[in-house]
């Protein structure tokens, strides 16, 4: 019985697998962060992705709060034994795609880098998430996202004028140049492998990433428009029309009014006369502007804003909190969010013909083990002789 038809009430699967990825096979070697989310995305999007992880194979499924590991199974493997190397070398043979998150020169050292997967399945796509990438002088050295932003040029121009940068979460690094990229570039690389059967190495640094996506920024740098100081331009807070104001209750609304049209809406329900204020990109006039815009905005609670911007075009929305997002009206709707036991983003994109879905929670460690292996044909007998030989660990 194949992937797309297998059943399993009660543990991974309640129903037939869907998702454009249907069919894809992808090996992940467990890291954290980036890895773990691209893994998500893949197998939200129906891949049958198998988590490799230090573990227990007899754990329990008791779910867990990790959301990124969900809609996989969890496999206890021991890459530092022979006989765990063994067992991913042959499941390489019928893998699509292999992801790992190590330093450079791990899995080379544990048997399991590209020459030796290649050996097995010349077609495999070889997943690499690093921060600084595997090659240049900072290679092999430590890192998080804020590292990472920051020697792209990243998190030098977010905050506000005189203050210093704001780390944005690990949004910007790790998942959005990191686990997208990696995503994007695995996939890309799969498509050419299906043309020309060989796989190849697709090294995903998180610098490179978070690089790419100030490509923007800097066409306005190029171009003279942007000023290279925080917090004075037209995206980074510097305008009054594009700025977070706080209300009367403490909380705070998002304006986001750029074009002609929408700014005069925008000051039409502050209850100001266009025709009596400077031009709107008059960049002399965007610090005081600000200050009025400022005190108007204390005049009125989050939700009075809320609901006098309500039917217009003016770009103001309330800035919501994780758990109020979850039940506001426009996510509820469409389904934004599920709120399902632990609360979480549903998948994204959607597909008209094959949609995406949720799959099992995130379960601890080595839970899914003999279900997973059984899935990629490891029978009981082997995986008893597997455990009798180290490979669980």
């Amino acid at each position: 019985m194949g992937l797309d038809t297998f059943v399993k009430v009660g543990f991974f699967y309640t129903d037939s697998v869907s998702g454009p990825l249907t069919g894809l096979k992808v090996l992940e070697l467990a890291g954290i962060g980036p890895g773990p989310y691209a893994c998500m995305l893949l197998a939200d999007l129906g891949a049958d992705v198998l988590r490799l992880e230090r573990g227990d194979p007899d754990a329990e499924a008791v779910t867990t709060f990790e959301v990124s590991n969900r809609s996989r199974p969890s496999v206890a493997l021991d890459l530092k034994s022979a006989a765990g190397r063994d067992l991913v070398l042959e499941l390489c043979e019928q893998a699509d795609v292999l992801i790992e998150g190590f330093r450079p020169g791990v899995t080379e050292r544990l048997g399991l880098g590209p020459k030796e997967v290649w050996r097995r399945n010349k077609r495999l796509v070889y997943g690499r998430m690093t921060g600084y990438g595997q090659e240049g002088p900072l290679a092999t050295r430590a890192g998080h996202d804020i590292n990472y932003v920051a020697i792209s040029g990243a998190l030098w121009p977010l905050g506000r004028t005189g203050e210093r940068p704001v780390p944005p979460l690990n949004l910007v690094g790790d998942f959005g140049g990191g686990s997208l990229f990696l995503v994007f570039g695995v996939l890309a690389a799969v498509f050419s492998a299906q043309r020309s059967g060989e796989g190849q190495v697709v090294d995903a640094a998180m610098v490179d990433g978070s690089a790419s996506m100030m490509a923007m920024t800097h066409g306005f740098l190029n171009s003279g428009y942007w000023i290279e100081e925080r917090g004075v331009n037209l995206l980074d807070t510097g305008a009054h029309f594009y700025e977070v104001y706080e209300t009367k209750d403490h909380r705070y609304v998002a304006v986001g009014a750029l074009e002609a049209k929408f700014y005069g809406e925008l000051v039409h329900g502050l209850g100001l006369d266009l025709k009596e204020l400077p031009a709107q990109m008059d960049r002399t006039t965007w610090p005081s502007m600000k200050e009025k815009f400022t005190e108007i905005f204390q005049t009125k609670t989050r939700d009075q804003w809320t609901e006098i911007f309500a039917d217009g075009d003016a770009c103001v929305t309330p800035v919501l909190s994780p758990s109020e997002a979850a039940r506001h009206p426009y996510n509820t709707a469409r389904h934004v969010f599920s709120v399902e036991g632990a609360v979480q983003p549903e998948p994204a994109p959607r597909f008209s013909k094959t949609p995406a879905k949720i799959g099992p929670p995130s379960r601890r460690a080595g839970s899914g083990t003999r279900e997973g292996l059984a899935q990629w044909g490891i029978s009981e007998e082997r995986q008893a002789a597997l455990r009798a030989a180290g490979a669980f660990g």
